[in-house]
């Protein structure tokens, strides 16, 4: 079968390519999709993007949330069937392979297959309040708030906290007004700790998240923190810490310094697919999502700025390396081609 992919031919070419896929070689476990829709996760796709993640080698085709329509399955797989919609960890193609092994799981046909797609993002951001200590009443601040940053926060909300989110984009900053976020701090324009102290009348937060993978703002993030608060990790970590690092270590190690815990928040700490192991799943978060999305207790219009054409890819992902703001959440529309 012919297909079109983006691929990342090097850290300077990114192209849309024809290629050829061969669904007799299908795996017992895998399923193949005709692409519908797919969501761009701009941290991981720029990070591989510049050659900086050792898993995806140049060349490489981006792209780990995709909603498409199954045209064949394995004999192993039992979570679809043929015609189904369905959610997976398929790439940015017209046509993709998709493993049962990682996650699928049956889409409703009744919204809209846009909105669908963000459930990869949500599927990132469900982790934090999942590892946190996260309480009915207690204070979470979320530094970056990009579209997991944003979803993080909204979870929070849901179970009850009040959060305060932080970002220098002030598009960020409107983004999660419309998706009700009730304080919003910019430290380029006021001063956070001071903002933080007020908000909370002096008790500081019970819970920070990092949602940048930016490792220097993770010490003065800390100091947010009331005593014994905990630090969730969210975004990856990326870049060297050059300075701070004595500093986590007091505040981690040191009463007198807050003795914050820090938790990493990596999704794949928890099984793909329900089991006796826990109540919570990958496969679980999906559901959730869809439910959350279904009854408007989840937003995400405001998230996404941009529904493109595959074939814009090279003019899309040149604007998220300059930082152009007007660039939110992305969405590869395949139904354009």
């Amino acid at each position: 079968m012919r297909r079109r992919a983006i691929q990342f031919k090097s850290p300077e070419t990114i192209e849309l390519i024809e290629q050829e896929i061969d669904l007799e070689e299908l795996q017992p476990k895998q399923i193949a999709v005709e692409s519908v829709t797919s969501v761009l996760s701009a941290g991981t796709e720029l990070a591989v993007l510049g050659g900086n993640e050792s898993w995806a080698p140049h060349p490489a085709i981006p792209g780990y949330g995709n909603v498409g329509r199954v045209i064949a399955r394995g004999s192993e797989v039992t979570q679809c069937e043929e015609g189904d919609l369905v959610f997976s960890y398929a790439s940015h193609a017209s046509h993709a392979l998709a493993s049962g092994s990682q996650l699928i799981v049956k889409l409703p046909e009744d919204i809209d297959p846009v909105k669908l797609a963000m459930a990869r993002i949500a599927q990132v951001a469900f982790t934090a309040p999942r590892v946190s200590s996260i309480e009915l009443g207690d204070t979470v601040v979320v530094q970056g708030l990009g579209l997991v940053g944003n979803l993080a926060a909204q979870f929070c909300a849901l179970s009850g906290a009040r959060v305060i989110g932080v970002d220098v984009s002030e598009a960020r900053l409107e983004m999660a007004a419309e998706c009700g976020i009730e304080h919003r701090v910019n430290p380029l324009k006021e001063d956070l700790f001071q903002k933080v102290e007020e908000i909370t009348e002096g008790r500081m937060c019970e819970t920070a998240i990092e949602a940048t993978g930016n490792p220097s703002l993770i010490a003065p993030l800390n100091k947010l923190l009331g005593k014994n608060g905990e630090t969730i990790l969210l975004g990856t970590p990326r870049g060297d810490l050059k300075e701070g690092g004595a500093d986590i270590l007091r505040q981690i190690h040191l009463w007198g310094s807050g003795c914050v815990t820090m938790k990493g928040a990596h999704e794949w700490r928890y099984p793909i697919y329900d089991s006796d192991a826990g109540k919570h799943s990958l496969e679980r978060n999906i559901r959730i999502f869809l439910d959350l999305l279904r009854n408007g207790k989840l937003k995400v219009d405001a998230l996404i700025s941009h529904v493109e054409s595959p074939e814009n890819c090279s003019q899309v992902y040149e604007a998220l390396r300059n930082r152009d703001e007007s660039y939110g959440g992305v969405v590869w529309d395949w139904r354009k081609l």
